[in-house]
Order: structure tokens, then sequence, then C-alpha cells
């Protein structure tokens, strides 16, 4: 007997099985080839990887799920969530997106997210993402999760399938920074990225009900690592 699919999915079977459209959009979105820049940036693993604790396939994949469960992965699923149900509410996309900055543990992490929102923003032109306009405009700089909840929720991409894509997408740039820097193969990479899946699910749905109370953490080597990559002596990433 097939097993049952979530509740939470069901919406999501129904509009990739109904149109198709949310669904290439998040593909499109999602894609390593969408210029974010986002393989510019290593979250501040280059500073673990020099000091020699992240040296292998499981040191990062500890390292990884850290971030995604303690740190700011599941910042910015909380994030992503908040933007997408708050799409049509300039006010209340302005609160995420101001707090969203103040959140940030580092000056580099804020520039990485900086970075890559507005990136996301200019490269969007073609869904003209009118909401994420509109909020740039009253805000200045866009966090990254919450440009992508912003226009997935306007442009009717399913919660859950972007919020999954979104933190897979964060762990999958850290793995494809620490291939390069380690270095470690394509296949270590790759089974790092499966070793996580079940971390990125956990995620997902332990941010289904937050709100922006619940933003917060206690990755805080992660966070001190960020803080001091600023200060290597060589580095390869802006962050």
């Amino acid at each position: 007997m097939p097993a049952a699919i979530p509740m939470h999915m069901t919406g999501m079977t129904t509009i990739i099985t109904t149109n198709p459209a949310p669904l290439l959009r998040l593909l499109a979105w999602m894609s390593p080839a969408f210029p974010t820049g986002a393989y510019a940036y290593s979250h501040g693993l280059e500073w673990p990887v020099d000091r020699g604790e992240i040296h292998d396939g499981p040191s990062l994949q500890a390292w990884i799920a850290d971030i995604l469960r303690h740190g700011a992965g599941h910042n910015d699923a909380i994030l992503l969530r908040l933007a997408y149900r708050a799409a049509g509410d300039l006010a209340a996309l302005a609160e995420i997106a101001e707090m969203a900055l103040a959140v940030c543990a580092s000056a580099e992490r804020r520039a990485e997210t900086i970075g890559q929102g507005n990136a996301f923003l200019a490269a969007a032109t073609a869904w003209q993402p009118v909401v994420l306009r509109a909020l740039a405009d009253r805000v200045g700089d866009l966090a990254y999760p919450v440009a992508v909840g912003a226009l997935a929720g306007a442009q009717g991409v399913p919660e859950e399938a972007v919020c999954c894509a979104l933190v897979q997408g964060f762990a999958a740039n850290m793995i494809s920074a620490c291939v390069r820097l380690v270095p470690l193969g394509q296949s270590t990479g790759l089974a790092v990225l499966a070793a996580l899946e079940p971390v990125i699910v956990a995620v997902a749905d332990a941010t289904r009900t937050a709100g922006l109370d619940d933003l917060g953490g206690f990755g805080f080597r992660a966070d001190l690592a960020a803080m001091q990559h600023e200060t290597q002596y060589t580095r390869l990433f802006r962050s």
C-alpha cells in the first residue's frame, strides 16, 4: 500500500499537477545557474577549513547540519515562510525585511544575504517581481530569503517546496565551497548533500509555524568563523 502523502504536501502536489508553471519557476530560481553570485560566498567555511576543522565529508556534514538546525539556515527558513505569507502586505514585508538584516551575526553574513537578495531581484526581472521592487523601494537592500519568499508567495509557488529548495540550496552552496577549498571530490560532496536530506526536511518541518519571535540561534562557532574570515591572510570567498 503506498505511503500516505503528508497533509502539508497535498497542496504542492495539486498545484504542480494542474499547473506546472510554479514548479518551472522554482527550478529556475533555485538553479545553481541563476545569477545570484552564491558561488562567491562560503558562509565563513573558509576559516574552519584553513584551521583543519573541516577536512573531510563527515566534518563538513556535521558543520553544515549545525548551521541548518541552529544557525542561519534555520533563520532563513523562517524568514522565507513569513515573507511568503506576507507577499500581499507591504508593511508586514518591510518589517520582515528589516528583521532579516538585524539578525545577521556578522558584517560578512549581512553582505552575503544582501548581495544575493539584490542579485535575485535583478535576475528575476523576467518574472515581473512587482512585489520585490515595491519592497526594495521601501527598505532598500533585500535579504535573500525574504526576496525569494515574497516572490514565491506572489507567484503561487508552493510554500513547502520553496522552503525545502532554499534550505537545500544553502547547504549545496556550502558544500560546493568546500569541494573547492578542502578540496573534496564531487562524489564526497554529493554524499554529504544526500546525508543532509533528513536535516533539511526537519528544518522545514520545525519552521512551519514559526514567527519573528522564533528567530535566533546558537551556532556560535559558525558565527565566529564568519567574523574571523574577514581577517584571514588569504581568502578565496567573499564570506
